[in-house]
């Protein structure tokens, strides 16, 4: 156990303090450009029905809901779901975030490739997610290397999960930004205050994957070390 603990604490925590961090700086990113307000006094639904009449959408509805950086488009509903703050919210961080779920929505309809494979590796990722850490150090204890392997593989999907995840992160805001910017929802000078916003949200999915790939590392060389 003493290289186990040895591998959590160089390669685990680390990345659980980046994470952290990230969390933090999204949260205070937010905070501070809530408080800046768009010259056009555009809340964060009409700037979310503006992209989707960009791409042609008819078929999404937007609905207010309770909680904070709730935000997030439903496929299965058709509906682009935003907290109260960002669906009445006139800040420049209400509009790029309500701008970056409709960019979700516009993947959808687009069939968006990235997608597709997530939505292909969600099933098995949602196993790892819950069981695959448990059943590699299980396996690790009981000195089962078939189930060892078997949790490694099932958390491995998680990691691929979370590294398709970004394109599409990153492909939603590039198109909440185009569409900000062709349309002039936002003055020039407003820009960067949205594009910060997107940023930091964007990060917490890094840092996320960092954590699970760490994980991921740590299981294979402690089962390596087992092995030899």
């Amino acid at each position: 156990m003493i290289f186990y603990d040895y591998y959590y604490l160089i390669l685990v925590v680390p990345a659980i303090i980046i994470s952290l961090l990230a969390q933090y700086n999204v949260k205070k990113t937010y905070a501070d450009m809530s408080r800046v307000q768009n010259k056009k006094r555009l809340t964060g639904a009409q700037a979310a029905y503006q992209v989707l009449r960009h791409y042609g959408i008819n078929n999404v509805s937007i609905e207010q809901v309770s909680g904070k950086l709730s935000d997030h488009y439903d496929p299965r509903s058709n509906v682009i779901r935003l907290s109260s703050e960002v669906y009445s919210g006139t800040s420049v961080a209400a509009v790029g975030i309500a701008c970056h779920e409709a960019g979700h929505a516009a993947q959808h309809a687009e069939n968006y490739v990235p997608i597709k494979v997530r939505n292909a590796v969600l099933p098995v990722a949602n196993i790892g997610s819950s069981a695959g850490i448990f059943l590699a150090i299980f396996g690790y204890i009981l000195g089962f290397p078939l189930l060892t392997n078997i949790g490694i593989l099932l958390f491995a999907a998680v990691v691929v999960f979370q590294l398709v995840t970004l394109p599409i992160e990153f492909n939603a805001s590039r198109r909440a930004m185009s569409v900000i910017a062709e349309t002039g929802m936002l003055y020039e000078e407003e820009l960067p205050a949205a594009k910060k916003v997107l940023r930091a949200a964007a990060m917490t999915y890094v840092a996320s994957l960092l954590v699970s790939i760490a994980s991921l590392l740590r299981l294979l060389l402690r089962t390596r070390n087992r092995r030899n």
